[in-house]
């Protein structure tokens, strides 16, 4: 597993992901940043930075937990599909979250089995 860093506000996230898939939720992010503004919604979500990864974690404060990749990936999808965007493309942010959100499902599934 690999975990992401993420600055929301002033509080951070955790988000725990399997090792093969952690690039992909980086470039996400990056992606998500960069057309973000394009948006004109007036229910836009709100986005973490990414600010690190690494391959251990241990989260010494009770205040503080990893999400599972699929579990924030679910969380990422709900606030996009939310958006009532009428002037750009927003499928395509859509699409590529729920690519990366079917690849955790399959692979949690498989993992898991």
């Amino acid at each position: 597993m690999r975990y992401h860093v993420l600055l929301y506000g002033d509080r951070l996230e955790f988000v725990e992901m399997p090792a093969s898939h952690a690039y992909q939720l980086t470039a996400l992010h990056q992606r998500l940043h960069k057309e973000i503004g394009k948006l004109t919604a007036e229910n836009v979500p709100n986005l973490p930075q990414a600010i690190a990864e690494c391959d251990a974690l241990e989260i010494v404060s009770k205040d503080y937990v990893a999400l599972s990749g699929l579990e924030y990936m679910n969380q990422l999808e709900q606030a996009f599909a939310s958006v009532q965007e009428k002037s750009y493309p927003l499928v395509s942010l859509l699409t590529e979250i729920r690519a990366l959100q079917a690849q955790l499902e399959q692979w949690y599934e498989e993992e898991y089995e």
